[in-house]
């Protein structure tokens, strides 16, 4: 009854302490996501006109109060906290001076910008319920650093001539040619809050940056309102936002507007909505997901991107419906949410919740904010958007390249828009991305015939007169991406062999992609080697590639691979090896026919044994079946045995991972194995697989020493040949190991 009483009351003060922790995150990322809101909407609606700095200012507000309260419960339920964003300002505000400059009046600009940010939240959705979220780990780095720096550099053009004072609608190139214009108290406020901005997180985090910074313009304002009574007048006062009012008389009725307005549209129209609403839908997409990204990180979690697309999406479309400026997911005001204790979502919707009772309490107190001040937090953030690091990557000839695609993107940008930079950012890094493949080898190793041999062991007789055939063989272990990229260099480095060889094998263990393009250079290759009676020799074929792709089934059905051509496909480089050895065999004398019994009187090994060493041995060994598919012997068993391969053939292996394993040899009739496990008397450390019926007989470590302390020259033979096979093993595998680390 107490520890239950104890678990309920620890769980409640976890819970209250959770309550309290989200409460505190959700009014400290208010404290830092509203005043770049309202930052955000200025910037916007003054670029239509200098009377509507005050209704940006309350759009800015609504923005993070509709996606504060939306995006969370519908999103992926994470702590990321969503409001008006960098990328919505730098889109919108560039629209509404082009509309503006085409001869749109006010009013309709700010419908088709409603609607613009209405598609775009609808597009989102979309977005998400397509499952596009997942793709943003594949946007290249410099893609999204040029993207990042162009938005900031927007951003700080932008808010220049805000700065500096000049009259609303004033571009910078404006600003630039008319200094008389200026005014020297923006110029001071502004200048005041960037250097809060920048001094202020060295004194204390304990209150926002962008909060301080804003004290210290509206304080600076103050001074100079006391020294000028001119600049206590609200009304028609450039320097501050004025009376907060929204222009509309309701969210039903900015619906029926943006309803009327959809019906009316003609194809030009929805031309001129329909691009702007999916560069702004991808960009705050692509936003949202790279701060999620920061955040799994820092947090040690995993969200749903596309259901976080959703939530954002039904964010945007209520806080366009309600004249609010759409967002993302922000980073600063996500990260003091973390920073100041949150512990749930609830956190994100406690800031939006807070963003409300700001604007309900402090809408006097905002309507005096100076402009320069928020354009000078804008400015900081612009600044603090470009990534100055990837500047350097100008001076590293690796990564110059590099650069050219930040810089490609940042010009786009600036010059042109952003789903325009994104889209040459994507392509330059594809571009890059092929100019990669082609420059790495194809080839990671070529291995001469002479340098690797077969593991089937051969009597001598065999073997003699086939070292000077070995230079008809030669190995390739391919590696990396084989497609119409590097075509030319495959065909480059197979081409000059197919004359001269009569075995080319290639080892496929490390290749990652395969196209039609290559299948068809490997095709040209095997019909040389065809004229020539040569084989291609393909093994350590994946079972699946990457992407999905069957390689077997895909040389076959591409014609490379088929059972009456001169190309043929093995599991393991062993068993093409082996091949190789027994049609050169096969040329030179009788292949051997391991069906065929080698009794114990005919074994080689056992040649200089006196006949009565013979009769003893037979008399103790047992004679054991082993059918095709069984194990001798098998890894981790207790057999202490030496067995004599009678008839068949064993495959010698050494289990390494799950069902990996290292081929340590082939043998045939006449052959002993089982040296391990008798030499050291412990547990087998091998397989000893049949590949065909076999017969062994079996001669236990008991019975050899038994037979040993009587017959000196048979225990000599055993022991010599277990020698000589550990010897002929070894040696094998460090030729194997000096050629695949050459």
């Amino acid at each position: 009854m107490d520890s239950a009483t104890n678990r309920g009351g620890n769980g409640s003060a976890s819970s209250s302490r959770d309550w309290v922790g989200d409460a505190w995150g959700g009014l400290a990322a208010m404290l830092v996501a509203l005043p770049s809101a309202i930052a955000f909407g200025v910037a916007i609606f003054s670029a239509l006109a200098g009377s509507l700095a005050a209704q940006g200012a309350l759009a800015g507000i609504l923005g993070a109060t509709a996606l504060g309260l939306l995006a969370p419960p519908f999103g992926s339920r994470s702590r990321l906290i969503s409001a008006p964003s960098a990328p919505a300002a730098a889109v919108l505000a560039a629209l509404a001076t082009t509309f503006t400059q085409q001869g749109g009046a006010a009013p309709t600009i700010l419908i088709q910008i409603g609607i613009i940010g209405l598609l775009a939240g609808a597009i989102q959705v979309g977005f998400g319920t397509a499952g596009i979220g997942r793709l943003i780990k594949f946007i290249p780095f410099p893609v999204v650093s040029g993207y990042l720096s162009g938005v900031g550099l927007i951003i700080i053009g932008s808010q220049l001539p805000k700065f500096v004072g000049a009259p609303a609608g004033a571009s910078l190139l404006d600003a630039a040619r008319a200094p008389s214009v200026w005014m020297w108290q923006s110029i001071l406020v502004g200048s005041v809050v960037i250097a809060a901005m920048v001094l202020t997180p060295r004194l204390t985090k304990a209150v926002p940056a962008a909060i301080l910074a804003l004290l210290a313009g509206c304080a600076t304002y103050l001074i100079l309102a006391l020294i000028d009574p001119a600049l206590m007048t609200i009304e028609r006062n450039p320097l501050v936002i004025g009376a907060l009012g929204s222009g509309d008389a309701g969210a039903g009725d900015a619906l029926s507007r943006y309803w009327l307005a959809l019906q009316s549209l003609g194809f030009h129209e929805i031309a001129q909505v329909l691009a702007p609403a999916l560069t702004l839908a991808t960009l705050l997409s692509i936003d949202t997901l790279k701060t999620g990204l920061v955040m799994d990180t820092m947090t040690n979690s995993h969200h749903d991107p596309d259901r976080e697309l959703i939530g954002q999406g039904i964010g945007n479309i209520a806080a366009s419906i309600v004249g609010g400026v759409p967002g993302s997911g922000t980073m600063g005001a996500s990260l003091v949410n973390l920073s100041s204790g949150a512990k749930t979502w609830r956190s994100a919707l406690m800031a939006g919740g807070f963003s409300l009772l700001a604007f309900l309490l402090l809408s006097g107190l905002i309507a005096w904010v100076p402009i320069a001040a928020l354009a000078g937090i804008l400015i900081v953030i612009g600044f603090r958007m470009i990534d100055r690091h990837s500047l350097t990557f100008f001076f590293t000839p690796a990564t110059r390249l590099d650069f050219l695609v930040i810089l490609s993107v940042i010009l786009v940008a600036v010059f042109g828009n952003l789903i325009a930079a994104s889209g040459v950012g994507v392509a330059l890094a594809i571009i890059l991305f092929i100019r990669e493949q082609t420059r790495s080898s194809v080839v990671r190793h070529r291995i001469e015939g002479q340098e690797i041999v077969s593991k089937r062991t051969r009597s001598e007789l065999e073997l003699s007169g086939t070292e000077a055939d070995a230079s008809n063989m030669v190995v390739f272990e391919l590696q990396g991406s084989l497609f119409f990229g590097t075509a030319n260099q495959l065909q480059t480095a197979l081409e000059p062999e197919a004359g001269v060889r009569k075995y080319i094998v290639l080892s496929m263990r490390r290749v990652q992609s395969l196209d039609v393009t290559a299948t068809h250079v490997l095709e040209q290759i095997k019909d040389t080697l065809e004229q020539h009676h040569g084989y291609l020799v393909f093994c350590d074929i994946p079972k699946g590639l990457p992407s999905g792709l069957k390689m077997k089934r895909f040389l076959k059905d591409t014609g490379v691979v088929r059972p009456t051509n001169s190309a043929f496909a093995f599991r393991q480089l062993d068993d093409a090896l082996e091949w190789i050895e027994s049609q050169e065999l096969a040329e030179k004398t009788a292949e051997p026919n391991d069906s065929a019994p080698v009794e114990l009187a005919d074994m080689p090994f056992l040649a200089g044994c006196s006949p009565e060493a013979m009769t003893a041995l037979a008399a103790v060994v047992e004679l054991r079946l082993v059918k095709e598919g069984k194990r001798v012997f098998k890894a981790g068993g207790d057999s202490d045995a030496l067995f004599f391969l009678r008839r068949g053939v064993v495959k010698l292996t050494v289990p390494i991972h799950k069902k990996e394993s290292y081929h340590l040899a082939t043998c045939g009739p006449g052959d002993l194995i089982g040296a391990k496990g008798f030499i050291e008397v412990h547990r087998q450390a091998m397989d000893a697989l049949a590949l065909a019926d076999s017969d062994v007989y079996v001669l236990t470590r008991e019975q050899f020493e038994v037979l040993a302390v009587d017959f000196g020259d048979l225990a000599v033979a055993l022991v010599g040949k277990l020698a000589r096979d550990l010897a002929t093993r070894l040696h094998t595998a460090i030729t194997e190991v000096q050629v695949l680390r050459s």
